[in-house]
């Protein structure tokens, strides 16, 4: 009889006695009670509304007593102090309690997180953050990227006897109180008064002590995109997070491209432009990037990987497809490397789009409707069974008011959103108009073509025009992609603009000033 191979598993703690302690009695036994206790993902309490906790798969009411003030006030008292960022902890855990507040500034409302310390995570990309080089996390909220930078901190600076500093700005790396949980290891922590300061420690965290890596979790303004920028070009480490789930995300980003090297826009001489083959007016990067390496975490034991910032950049701004290493973990905690072939330049991305390319979630809304719609029109529509599948979630006005706990999650994971006013066939006709301008006809290929790269060549002639005295100029209808690389000429210009219209016939409009708005 074969041997049964053992099946690969993360160490898990999650102190959830501790967690279960600071809720009011009703609602801490049911929960202890129930035989997914230890999958909980939150417990949301608001005054005048049952409780509720939320788990991988499902939602559950641990009781059907609303919860009152006296319960709100029992939960305060067991947990620490409410920072800036309306977070608290409890002391010596990763626990976090979000709190919302009305008017007066009373605590009307409580999202009580399970935090956990998960051992293993990190063993998908040691080789990466072992070599030294800075590397950048991004994906999705709730996929896990706190939790493995935890474990980088903790690795760094336990196996590889790293000097390690963490800027903990809501204290979700290393958990709240003065003490820091010993899933950092060795790593030392440096918390953070209030948000908007979270740039100043950084460069203190430099200044003063010496570190050889930093770990800092969420940045999002540009100043923060500043300091690890001046960190970096001290030759300290690098291991952060920031918003966003691709690097393309952050190359739209004008607040945060800088991390990826910023782009600029550059106007080449008649005979380079001859040489590239492009419009004289390009985008490029314009200086070398803060981090060597992103990590797109798809999933908590998949990730995939820019080897080379730097390079995968200039590939993208050309239109050339970039290398991409996909990495997961198997069931014994091998990890599989895979290099998956360049993704597909803008022009072949884009006549996909227009076919078949989206993956609708529908949320409210008819599908035998949508269907036999996309019969009658000729389309051939992709509808995906999990939002995370999709990459366009379809709801009704009727559902969007009430903000269901799904929308909410597509909206946190930046996944666009098309709200139909109701099922009637005219509007849903309306929207697969929207989706497939071109009726699913196939979009000739040397327009195509013109429509991004001349795209490019349209704005920045804009400018020009603005430049030289015009009010507004009305560019042509483009994709929303090609909409935020003209956004982002126009920026690059300190030029304001916005899109009007609506899809297909959506563009950007340039303004030489704001009060042309």
């Amino acid at each position: 009889m074969m041997e049964e191979r053992p099946r690969y598993h993360r160490v898990i703690t999650d102190d959830l006695d501790a967690f279960f302690n600071i809720l009011p009695p009703y609602v801490k036994q049911p929960l202890q009670e129930d035989k997914e206790s230890t999958d909980l993902i939150e417990v949301v309490l608001d005054l005048g509304r049952p409780p509720e906790a939320r788990f991988p798969r499902r939602e559950s009411t641990p009781s059907e007593v609303e919860v009152s003030q006296t319960d709100i006030d029992y939960v305060t008292s067991h947990i620490g102090q409410f920072g800036d960022d309306n977070r608290a902890g409890i002391e010596r855990t990763l626990h976090r309690i979000s709190a919302i507040r009305n008017r007066k500034g009373r605590i009307v409302g409580l999202t009580c997180r399970v935090g956990r310390a998960v051992f293993g995570t990190i063993k998908i990309i040691e080789d990466l953050v072992e070599s030294g080089k800075s590397v950048l996390l991004l994906g999705r909220p709730g996929i896990g990227k706190t939790t493995m930078l935890r474990e980088v901190a903790r690795v760094l600076a336990d196996n590889f006897k790293k000097r390690v500093v963490i800027v903990d700005t809501s204290n979700e790396i290393a958990g709240d109180g003065d003490i820091p949980h010993p899933a950092i290891g060795r790593a030392r922590r440096m918390q953070v008064k209030t948000p908007n300061m979270q740039h100043a420690v950084m460069i203190e965290a430099v200044e003063n002590h010496m570190p050889e890596v930093i770990v800092i979790d969420e940045i999002g303004t540009e100043l923060e995109a500043q300091a690890a920028r001046t960190i970096a070009e001290r030759g300290v480490q690098l291991v952060g997070t920031a918003h966003g789930n691709t690097l393309e995300n952050l190359m739209l980003n004008p607040t945060l491209s800088d991390l990826i090297g910023g782009i600029q826009s550059v106007t080449l001489s008649d005979e380079e432009a001859r040489h590239r083959g492009t419009q004289k007016s390009v985008l490029e990067r314009k200086a070398p990037p803060t981090f060597d390496i992103v990590v797109e975490i798809i999933q908590r034991d998949r990730v995939a990987i820019h080897p080379d910032v730097a390079q995968a950049i200039d590939m993208l701004l050309r239109d050339e497809p970039s290398p991409l290493e996909i990495r997961w973990q198997d069931e014994n905690g091998e990890v599989i490397i895979e290099k998956q072939a360049p993704k597909p330049n803008a022009e072949t991305a884009m006549k996909k789009h227009r076919e078949s390319a989206y993956r609708l979630f529908l949320f409210g809304v008819n599908r035998n409707r949508i269907e036999q719609m996309a019969d009658e029109m000729g389309l051939d529509v992709n509808i995906a069974g999990d939002v995370d599948d999709a990459n366009l979630f379809i709801t009704s006005k009727q559902y969007y008011r009430r903000k269901p706990q799904k929308l909410r999650d597509a909206e946190n994971a930046n996944l666009p959103v098309y709200v139909l006013k109701n099922n009637t066939p005219g509007q849903i006709r309306q929207l697969l108009r929207s989706i497939y301008p071109n009726n699913g006809e196939e979009m000739p290929r040397e327009k195509e073509a013109a429509s991004f790269g001349g795209a490019l060549h349209e704005a920045e002639d804009a400018v020009h025009q603005v430049t030289d005295g015009a009010g507004a100029i009305e560019l042509s209808p483009q994709s929303a992609y090609i909409r935020r690389l003209q956004h982002l000429i126009a920026e690059r210009h300190d030029m304001p603009s916005k899109s009007t219209g609506k899809d297909p016939k959506r563009r950007v409009v340039i303004y030489r000033d704001k009060r042309y708005k």
